[in-house]
């Protein structure tokens, strides 16, 4: 089982007090805290560990740890930093559940 890094859930905890401290604050500027090295390096481990499938691009923990997982960390935070990352489109579909709800799901879409 993978544990959360003390210095995440350091983290977790302040920007979960400062959301229950004070319910109109809006955090407008995270950015910085999701390309941290140690954020994105629990990520890919929690993804990983949960068996993640590649996403969108295609790209395989196999193509990734072959080229480099600090590398391609690297270039994630990179693009995160400069606000360059463009994320693939999304599209939500809702599927009937028995009790006559729907649940949402998400597809990504791929532009190719």
């Amino acid at each position: 089982m993978l544990t959360t890094p003390d210095a995440i859930q350091e983290l977790q905890k302040k920007l979960y007090q400062k959301a229950k401290q004070d319910k109109k604050f809006r955090f407008y500027a995270l950015y910085d805290k999701v390309y941290r090295k140690d954020v994105l390096d629990y990520a890919y481990r929690l993804v990983k560990t949960n068996k993640g499938a590649p996403g969108i691009d295609g790209i395989t923990f196999e193509a990734i740890e072959g080229e480099g997982v600090e590398r391609y960390l690297e270039q994630i935070a990179e693009e995160v930093r400069n606000k360059t990352y463009k994320p693939s489109p999304v599209r939500r579909v809702y599927i009937p559940k028995p009790d006559g709800s729907k649940r949402p799901l998400t597809h990504t879409h791929d532009q190719g």
